[in-house]
């Protein structure tokens, strides 16, 4: 938007008594475009050009300042509450050196090389008026070093979820962390943090499942894990990113009504993502209400940059960047990889930059703003001082070091493989395995893979074992358990007599092998990922949610001649097992006996799954997603037709995974937050003490959401915790809160969750504590966090359905 065009909106909205604020998040288009405004909010249009604004609110620019919407992320900086301090010791290194940098300086700061530019997978270049500045390596991914050798493949996100357990998530990072150091590499491309919006979507396995609160505190310990070895996180994908097909021809169209949903459900993981201090945010490729998520002033410098006042910078998903001054005044930090498409030898960025800050389509303030905010953020984390050199080649691996980086993280990868195992059935509690005479493994899910763990680039087939899914959230394998390996292995020293058929394509001999066994492992996958590849006609997003490879035949054909099936599920996500779950199907008699899911366990994921087979682990882990009883029960599906830009409506609103279920009163399958266990756990003396009231909250502005008034606990809910069986297991107590009518919000809500441990007998108190945060909603037309008034309930227990304590705090 041309400066004088932004000038005489200022004039039109000061004469009106209005003033202009971070621009409305929820207004639909941009510019000459702009048709709507959210309640609270005002449109001022004058010559060609609108902005949404908003009248005497606390964080209208101050005087002297760009009246330009598009720079508010400037003024957030200079007037920004709630600066941590790490933030502001890295501001006061980087500012007086981006002082005296020049223009073509600031923007190589965010300009990455080109696709090929260096050897990681994002590089920027070296600035020699930065004492020791080399420039940036930035590499995928979030299971581990993407295109090295000598890593470890840890388990996906999904299955960190399932483990509820923050110290595991935290200790995962840490590890992550210690990797990408060991290679050199200054930016990790994760944690990511989309939802599970559509179950079928692609890269859901990347993330945490279809809940905010969890997706969020597995967002913050993640980033606090991977920051202490001195390693940049990068949370991503900013924002509505929720499917692959048509991922860069697409517009999310969110809620505009209320603007509740971004900030209740898709940007709460980010809120969190900032409290930890997240060094840098990845904007998406799909367009936002009409925008660009790369360009998006109100979500970018509305949301992000200003209320949830983040200090680091935005950088481009790989060739999502679009423009020079409508991307770098909408909030775009850094471009990557830095050319403007494959092979194209030019840039958004770089000179484009520096005479677009010349001619005043963006201010020199913006740019100065870009550079410290990258600046800063390598300051923040050390990196100016003792880091190591980059020691690899993601293109020429001859031309790496191939430094070996793995350390003792495997026993890692395998407990959290093991604590992650959900076990969804166990009828007669045939699990865990006693020595059994016999057993019998079919499905290509529990051999190797033909060709080895690496056989297809990005892991883009389903062939043996699935560790992970595919795509640029993969990693590869240095070595991969398969399940038939280490069951043999265990049966070996049990003497206990194995068969197996570990092909697909005939059931009948996958049956004959079944037949007469003490117990029969089935195992079926079902997979998904990234867009680039399409596999198995996949292209991205799954096409439904069955099992691969005709696994519901196989699981019916094996428990037909075999009463005691136990399957065993490796999955990006939740799959339909109406077809041979519970009862006889009318053609044979089916008994499966237990089902586990193992999720994407990572390079142990047969060591992970004897010890919970065998009992060595109690399995603890709980589904981070509803497991629904046919498709359509879900509130939300990928959309797979479309020409143009495809809209993509959010007509859901705060409505997904188990609260939409729980809203319309529909059965899962298996609810968010279900497991079962070895052994049992009681439920007793719930007490709530503590009250939201009082306290002094910060004036709308710049970095309110973090308001300590917000978020600091003012309410204790704690009750006893006993473990009532024979064996030691770990139990995840959840709490979920659900507020009055008035709020308009689902009927539960997530809002706490341990792992705990318990020995038989032994007892507990657990305690949680609720801020005023978590008791709010957002007002669209104050533009803030509003208690709900009124009596919230409060239920504590073993899944979103299995509610065993209940109370009340009135607001």
């Amino acid at each position: 938007m041309p400066l004088l065009h932004l000038l005489v909106v200022a004039v039109v909205c000061a004469s009106s008594g209005w003033s202009v604020v971070a621009s409305d998040p929820c207004s639909s288009g941009t510019g000459a475009n702009l048709t709507t405004c959210s309640p609270g909010f005002k449109c001022v249009t004058n010559m060609n050009t609108s902005l949404c604004v908003v009248d005497g609110q606390a964080n209208s620019l101050p005087a002297g300042s760009s009246t330009s919407a598009s720079s508010t992320a400037v003024v957030a900086q200079a007037t920004i509450a709630n600066i941590s301090p790490a933030w502001a010791a890295a501001y006061a290194k980087a500012k007086p050196i981006v002082a005296n940098l020049s223009n073509a300086d600031k923007a190589s700061l965010g300009t990455g090389l080109g696709q090929f530019g260096g050897p990681c997978i994002g590089n920027t270049k070296s600035i020699s008026a930065i004492p020791g500045f080399a420039g940036f390596c930035l590499q995928d991914s979030p299971v581990g070093v993407r295109f090295v050798s000598g890593n470890s493949v840890f388990p996906a996100e999904i299955n960190a979820a399932a483990t509820f357990n923050r110290t595991l998530i935290r200790a995962r990072g840490a590890a992550m962390g210690a990797e990408f150091r060991g290679k050199g590499i200054h930016v990790a491309l994760g944690p990511m943090m989309n939802m599970m919006r559509a179950p079928a979507a692609g890269r859901n396995w990347e993330g945490a499942g279809g809940d905010p609160y969890l997706t969020g505190e597995l967002a913050f310990e993640a980033i606090q894990g991977v920051q202490s070895q001195g390693v940049q996180a990068c949370a991503k994908h900013f924002i509505n990113n929720e499917q692959e097909h048509f991922r860069d021809s697409s517009s999310s169209n969110v809620d505009d009504s209320s603007c509740r949903t971004q900030h209740e459900i898709y940007a709460h993981p980010f809120l969190r993502s900032v409290q930890a201090g997240v060094a840098a945010v990845m904007c998406s490729y799909n367009q936002i209400n009409g925008t660009f998520a790369c360009e998006n002033d109100g979500t970018i410098n509305g949301i992000l940059k200003g209320e949830l006042g983040f200090q680091g910078y935005v950088m481009s998903d790989w060739y999502a960047t679009h423009s020079t001054s409508p991307a770098v005044n909408g909030g775009l930090d850094m471009t990557m990889p830095g050319d403007e498409f494959f092979g194209s030898f030019s840039t958004y960025f770089g000179n484009n930059l520096v005479n677009a800050v010349k001619n005043g389509d963006v201010p020199q303030a913006r740019l100065d703003d870009m550079a410290t905010r990258i600046l800063a953020a390598w300051f923040m984390l050390g990196q100016d001082s003792g880091y190591p050199a980059v020691n690899f080649n993601s293109w020429l691996s001859f031309l790496g070091q191939n430094v070996n980086v793995q350390g003792d993280h495997a026993g890692l990868v395998r407990t959290i493989g093991a604590a992650s195992a959900v076990l969804l059935k166990n009828q007669g509690s045939v699990l865990p395995l006693n020595a059994p005479q016999s057993i019998a493994i079919v499905g290509s899910g529990a051999r190797s893979a033909i060709f080895g763990p690496n056989e297809c680039l990005d892991h883009s087939c389903n062939d043996g074992v699935l560790g992970v899914g595919w795509g640029s959230g993969s990693a590869s394998f240095q070595e991969l358990v398969a399940p038939l390996d280490a069951i043999t292995a265990r049966a070996k020293a049990d003497n206990t007599d194995i068969s197996s058929w570990t092909f697909d394509d005939d059931a009948g001999l996958a049956a004959n092998a079944a037949k007469g066994k003490q117990v029969a492992l089935v195992f079926i996958t079902a997979d998904s990922g990234e867009a680039s590849y399409t596999v198995e006609g996949n292209a991205g997003d799954r096409n439904n949610l069955q099992a691969w490879h005709g696994g519901d035949a196989l699981v019916e054909k094996v428990a037909s001649v075999n009463n005691n099936t136990i399957v065993v599920v490796n999955s990006v996500g939740p799959i339909i097992m109406e077809a041979w779950i519970d009862n006889p199907n009318g053609k044979c008699l089916l008994e499966v006996t237990a089902v586990v899911w193992a999720g994407l366990p990572g390079q142990e994921a047969g060591n992970s799954l004897v010890d919970v087979l065998y009992g060595d682990v109690n399995p603890g882990g709980r589904l981070p997603f509803t497991i629904a009883k046919q498709e359509t029960d879900y509130s939300a599906r990928v959309i797979y037709d479309g020409s143009g830009t495809v809209q993509i409506p959010y007509s859901e609103g705060l409505f997904i995974d188990y609260r939409h279920f729980d809203a319309n009163n529909i059965a899962p399958r298996f609810e968010f937050g279900f497991g079962l266990s070895y052994t049992t756990f009681s439920y007793t003396n719930l007490r709530i003490s503590g009250s939201t009231a009082g306290g002094t909250r910060q004036p709308i502005g710049p970095g309110s959401s973090l308001d300590p008034w917000l978020h600091d606990p003012v309410v204790t809910v704690s009750f006893t915790l006993q473990n009532t069986g024979r064996v030691a297991g770990t139990e995840v107590p959840q709490l979920y809160t659900s507020p009055p009518a008035s709020a308009q919000s689902a009927p539960f809500n997530l809002k706490g969750f341990d792992a705990v441990f318990l020995n038989p007998g032994e007892s507990k108190t657990v305690t949680f504590q609720l801020s005023r945060y978590d008791f709010s909603t957002w007002n669209v037309v104050t533009q803030r966090w509003e208690l709900a008034k009124g009596v919230t309930g409060i239920s504590v227990g073993a899944s979103s359905r299995d509610l065993k304590l209940k109370g009340t705090v009135t607001n």
